[in-house]
């Protein structure tokens, strides 16, 4: 009987979706951080539940050839990455298998990963920078970036994937709140001012965006803060203050105060400029955006007289990106901001086929369909997480677009919806498009086609 804090060795005979190494002992399945298929190790066992096991590390026995010299002093600890003990090409390999074998299971068929598009200098690629700032254990002001699976604070430094000018500016700001005796928060009980450091930049513009998010309002040395940030970091465009004073896990609150600049900040995509606001979504790689919506719009195979739909589309990317190669966009979003902000973009740009609405997809969809008898067709599709709602999905096959061009960044919800537009949808080419090396995430893009039998619409 396997037990609780008893050291076993163990082969790791595959890896998990998050990269975690996975054994078994006695039939029971142990999951272990750090380790690569193929490698012999001793771990220490953290968790005994019914079916299944976790523990650590403490001795690779027989090393992968695939395991590389760790470059991050806080890997170890942090919760930000988890595959940087593994070599880059391979661990693309193995995001690769782990989309192949998810959707595999879904579809009940073998399916085929086309291109896997990787980074050229995996490093220091995020354009957005978000450090918890909280309370240590002797009541210090501590930033950083968030333990693996809790709430504790490893301080930072040096984040092999965060920009290295948005690490600057926060440990600018780092420095200023500890000497003038700004509290961090103390999410226990709710005390403390800053709760959040966020830094944004475009990177072809060089434009920074801070952002502090704050339990209160009343920031103390606001004005000498302010000048003290942007005379260190001259490339700061903007500085704001979002207040968050729920108990929650939830980062941004909705109410803004711009106390620098004029509240936003622009970066380019190709040769599209956007404009980005403090509650923006907008893709944290740019280098491997650029890449993942040429591949998109590839896979679509535009013509120039379609009318497309980007849904989900938050600042309108995807949609302006591919714009001047269609007679007509819609984009749908949820977040009103980012629909102002995608209307800007389109007047930037010089788009003048494209329309935004604010509305969640599920219910702004049909209505819109029904009011406008508009009929899209081809359909761009980049939700959250949880992937596509039930309902939008079924309006899809009620309208049946020639074809869907699918981004997700989660292959599970990307393998359940499709196992549903597989009623009158082909799957046809997938990429996997690297956006966070370093990390398990992953980010596919692929395209569905209408079967033959119901290429025509009924009327």
């Amino acid at each position: 009987m396997i037990k609780k804090n008893e050291e076993y060795e163990v082969e790791i005979i595959d890896n998990g979706f998050e990269g975690e190494g996975i054994a078994k002992l006695q039939d029971i399945v142990i999951f272990i951080p750090n380790c690569i298929k193929g490698e012999k190790v001793k771990i220490k066992i953290l968790k005994v539940a019914k079916n299944m096991c976790f523990g650590k590390v403490i001795e690779v026995l027989n090393k992968s050839k695939h395991r590389c010299d760790l470059d991050c002093e806080t890997y170890s600890k942090c919760g930000g990455c988890n595959f940087r003990h593994i070599e880059y090409l391979h661990s693309l390999e193995m995001k690769k298998t782990s989309v192949e074998t998810t959707i595999r299971k879904a579809l009940k068929r073998e399916i085929k990963v086309d291109d896997v598009i990787g980074m050229e200098e995996p490093f220091y690629y995020r354009n957005k920078l978000q450090y918890p700032v909280g309370i240590d254990e002797n009541g210090n002001t501590i930033m950083g970036i968030f333990a693996g699976r809790s709430h504790r604070i490893i301080e930072t430094f040096d984040c092999k994937i965060q920009n290295q000018k948005c690490q600057k500016v926060a440990l600018d700001v780092y420095e200023f709140i500890k000497s003038h005796r700004i509290k961090g928060y103390d999410e226990k009980i709710g005390t403390g001012i800053i709760r959040h450091i966020i830094v944004r930049i475009g990177v072809k513009t060089n434009e920074i965006m801070l952002n502090l998010v704050l339990n209160t309002f009343d920031l103390p040395y606001e004005k000498e803060l302010v000048n003290y940030v942007t005379l260190r970091n001259p490339e700061i465009k903007t500085i704001v203050k979002n207040l968050n004073n729920k108990k929650t896990n939830v980062i941004l609150g909705k109410e803004i105060k711009v106390i620098y600049g004029d509240g936003y900040i622009y970066d380019y995509l190709g040769n599209k400029k956007f404009k980005i606001s403090p509650l923006s979504f907008y893709q944290v790689n740019p280098i491997q955006t650029e890449k993942l919506y040429s591949k998109a719009i590839e896979f679509a195979d535009l013509k120039g007289n379609e009318t497309i739909f980007d849904l989900y589309c938050g600042i309108g990317t995807i949609g302006i990106f591919a714009s001047d190669k269609v007679k007509k966009l819609y984009g749908i979003e949820t977040i009103k901001e980012a629909i102002e902000d995608a209307k800007q973009n389109a007047i930037l740009n010089n788009i003048e086929n494209a329309e935004f609405f604010v509305g969640d997809v599920e219910k702004a969809l049909p209505e819109f369909i029904a009011k406008r008898d508009v009929h899209p067709d081809v359909v761009f599709i980049d939700p959250p997480r949880r992937g596509c709602d039930k309902t939008a999905i079924e309006t899809l096959l009620e309208i049946k677009p020639d074809k869907i061009v699918y981004v997700s960044c989660n292959p599970a919800t990307l393998a359940r919806d499709l196992a549903i537009f597989e009623e009158k949808y082909d799957l046809g080419k997938l990429a996997i498009c690297d956006m966070f090396p370093g990390t398990a995430h992953i980010e596919c893009v692929l395209v569905l086609t209408l079967k033959s039998a119901n290429n025509i619409r009924e009327n």
